[in-house]
């Protein structure tokens, strides 16, 4: 009886815990990505805006890791928008550039070459 008693106080215990630590864990995941997201973003929009004001032959190329848990990214209207699926629905990471950009990438995750090219009146930007 007494080690019954003892083991409903651990249960007590340690179940709380371990779903505190997921909870916290699952959380942590999906800020790291977002965090990930947001920092390729903002280096193809920096790109994008120096190849602009370079001119029409400039082009360069970038090699980005893309995390998973993104859905869909669409390039146009002077901003780049990442769409991720975290655990509490979907959320939209979005770049704004002082140009215009045109172009599309795909979304699985792995290595991309984003290719960055000016077209002289905008930046295509394409996977």
């Amino acid at each position: 009886m007494e080690y019954l008693i003892i083991v409903g106080f651990v249960a007590v215990i340690v179940i709380p815990m371990i779903l505190i630590f997921y909870t916290y864990a699952d959380r942590t995941e999906d800020e790291i990505i977002s965090n990930q997201v947001q920092k390729i973003g903002l280096k193809v929009g920096d790109t994008a805006e120096a190849m602009y004001y370079l001119g029409e032959p400039s082009r360069t190329k970038i090699r980005s890791y893309f995390p998973k848990n993104i859905n869909n990214i669409t390039v146009g209207n002077n901003e780049i928008v990442f769409i991720i699926h975290t655990k509490e629905g979907l959320d939209h990471v979005v770049i704004y550039t002082t140009v215009p950009v045109q172009g599309s990438l795909d979304s699985h995750s792995g290595y991309h070459n984003i290719n960055i090219r000016s077209r002289g009146s905008y930046v295509e930007i394409t996977d």
